[in-house]
């Protein structure tokens, strides 16, 4: 199976459950694996063939950042479905941290979600 990957895709958005983070933006880093068959792309050396990495990240930022959601939980559910559906992704795994919601976890807290059906 091949991947293409997107990892540290930085972005601000109104994120929490708590009454204060409804008022401000707060950081969050998605990581993206999604499933994508690169032979055609790689033989014919052409983007049109392949999963544009730009083309998901312009559009995951763009919907993350004009998003409300309460939890990463929620948050990540939708990025994927998105990705699924506008980009015909078969599989992906989506790493969503929130990096400043608990100050002694240096590596930030989250979620790590696999949705679809993963090729062999």
């Amino acid at each position: 199976m091949d991947q293409v990957f997107i990892k540290g895709l930085s972005v601000e958005a109104v994120i929490g459950v708590y009454d204060w983070e409804r008022t401000i933006l707060q950081p969050l880093v998605l990581d993206l694996e999604m499933s994508w068959d690169i032979r055609a792309a790689a033989a014919g050396d052409d983007l049109s063939a392949t999963l544009d990495y730009a083309a998901v990240s312009t559009r995951v930022l763009e919907y993350v950042a004009s998003s409300q959601f309460q939890l990463v939980e929620a948050l990540a559910e939708h990025v994927a479905a998105l990705v699924m559906q506008e980009f015909a992704v078969p599989w992906l795994r989506l790493r969503v941290t929130k990096p400043g919601a608990i100050e002694q976890a240096s590596g930030g807290v989250g979620v790590l979600i696999e949705r679809g059906a993963r090729p062999v």
